[in-house]
């Protein structure tokens, strides 16, 4: 039976990040061949992974990539389980990588791109890993790339809790930076009206007709106040026509000039995903008991 060392721990945890005494009992238990405990501690990893899968992962970090010459782009919502996880540096550092990898080999979806290879090994293999030595449920809940001859920019608020992404024909850097972040903070739902929802713009005509008569307006410019409402409903809806959040005097298609919004990405940290209710005491509870 192999002595199982200091060193050889350390050694072990540099290359896993796995815990000092999880290191140590797979040195023990595969008589210190550090490539088998490299396995053990994965094939643990697995078994931890697959234990938290029906756990809610709601935290997280929206991340994003742009290319040097701005011509590449993504933007990636990566979920873990607490705010605390979501706040370090390795957990950001996780998102930027995988961000990077997004932009760099264009996979047609999250299946695609867990399925893809990553610094030698498949990118699923990665997040088990990291989720192995973090502890946490860790999932890639979605992601959108952009591929320009124009422009790409992107915007994170709140260190991650919003993500923009968004492809311009052209403009200066700055230009990119200023619509993407009026994109985070106006949140359109479009570009301009082409883009519109039908289904959702005849639901909205609807609604203001029956305001309308509801406030006992005539039928006869019932017809008109709904236009004249609908107006407004575009100017909320479609970026081109919003006002300028840094320059309300100025709307976005004036700000852009000749320089055109191809489309964009908008993502909200958890938008979507029914969080598990618990207080922080009991938050702090569980993280001790594990």
């Amino acid at each position: 039976m192999a002595q199982i060392t200091a060193a050889m721990v350390k050694e072990l945890r540099e290359k896993t990040g796995a815990g000092m005494m999880d290191c140590k009992k797979a040195l023990a238990e595969t008589d210190g061949d550090q490539a088998k405990a490299i396995d053990y501690l994965r094939e643990k990893g697995i078994a931890k992974a697959g234990k938290k899968a029906d756990r809610v992962a709601a935290e997280g970090v929206v991340g994003a990539y742009v290319s040097d010459d701005a011509k590449v782009g993504s933007v990636v919502e990566v979920n873990c389980e607490t705010d605390f996880v979501a706040n370090t540096d390795n957990f950001h550092a996780m998102v930027d990588k995988i961000a990077k990898h997004i932009a760099d080999t264009n996979p047609a979806d999250v299946d695609a791109l867990n399925d893809s290879v990553m610094d030698g090994k498949k990118v699923s293999d990665f997040i088990t890993e990291q989720i192995a030595t973090i502890g946490e449920k860790i999932s890639i809940r979605r992601f959108a790339r952009y591929e320009t001859a124009g422009r790409v920019a992107s915007y994170i608020h709140m260190g991650g809790k919003i993500g923009v992404l968004v492809e311009l024909t052209g403009g200066e850097a700055q230009l990119g930076k200023d619509v993407a972040m009026q994109i985070a903070a106006a949140n359109p739902s479009c570009v301009d009206r082409a883009g519109v929802d039908p289904a959702a713009l005849a639901h909205e005509r609807e609604v203001l007709k029956a305001q309308a008569l509801e406030e006992g307006k005539p039928e006869k410019i019932v017809e008109k106040m709904v236009d004249g409402r609908i107006n407004k409903y575009y100017k909320e809806v479609c970026l081109v026509e919003q006002s300028f959040v840094k320059d309300p005097e100025q709307t976005i298609k004036q700000v852009l000039g000749d320089v055109e919004v191809k489309g964009f990405a908008r993502f909200m940290l958890g938008e979507g995903i029914e969080k598990k209710q618990e207080d922080f005491a009991a938050e702090v509870m569980s993280q001790i008991k594990q």
